[in-house]
């Protein structure tokens, strides 16, 4: 029996991403000193498991097949980037304040109408998006009501002026 057009659960999320990294202590001062994820767990010198807020772990490392090796080539296929989905825009400016103050490079920063996304890339290369959604009541919608999401230059300078309450 084959079901066809059954959507999934709605409440289903993706729980975490795994990546291959070439050094586990580099790829966790990005993680965790850069963009402040927590430790937790670690098995020596071969993975880590990292969260925020006490999950079990929002995303692995490791370096079973990777350890010392290089980024894969562009144009083959892969991992395009893990996305870290922030809870306001002040929170999402914060993380790309410390990104930016500890030398990271940006890709780039995009405006796509449902969510403001900044780009950049972790120490083995894999693509990082940093973002969050705006409210649903303003995703930018078509005459009939379907989603019209898009793709314009996002003002970094008037993001990073945002500021978490103290």
């Amino acid at each position: 029996m084959t079901r066809k057009n059954v959507p999934i659960d709605p409440q289903v999320r993706i729980g975490h991403v795994h990546l291959k990294v070439a050094d586990l202590d580099r790829a966790l001062k990005f993680y965790c000193d850069v963009l402040g994820f927590e430790l937790t767990q670690r098995f020596g010198s071969q993975a880590a498991f990292i969260s925020a807020g006490g999950y079990h772990h929002h995303i692995g490392l490791n370096t079973w097949e990777s350890k010392g090796g290089s980024p894969p080539p562009s144009g083959t296929t892969g991992l395009y980037h893990l996305a870290i989905l922030y809870p306001t825009r002040p929170v999402l400016a914060e993380a790309v304040r410390r990104a930016l103050a500890a030398g990271i490079e940006l890709d780039g920063a995009s405006d796509h109408g449902v969510s403001e996304a900044i780009y950049l890339r972790d120490p083995d290369g894999n693509g990082v998006e940093l973002y969050w959604d705006r409210p649903k009541d303003q995703w930018p919608r078509t005459a009939d009501g379907g989603l019209a999401m898009f793709t314009q230059p996002l003002d970094l300078d008037a993001l990073l002026k945002e500021t978490t309450a103290a």
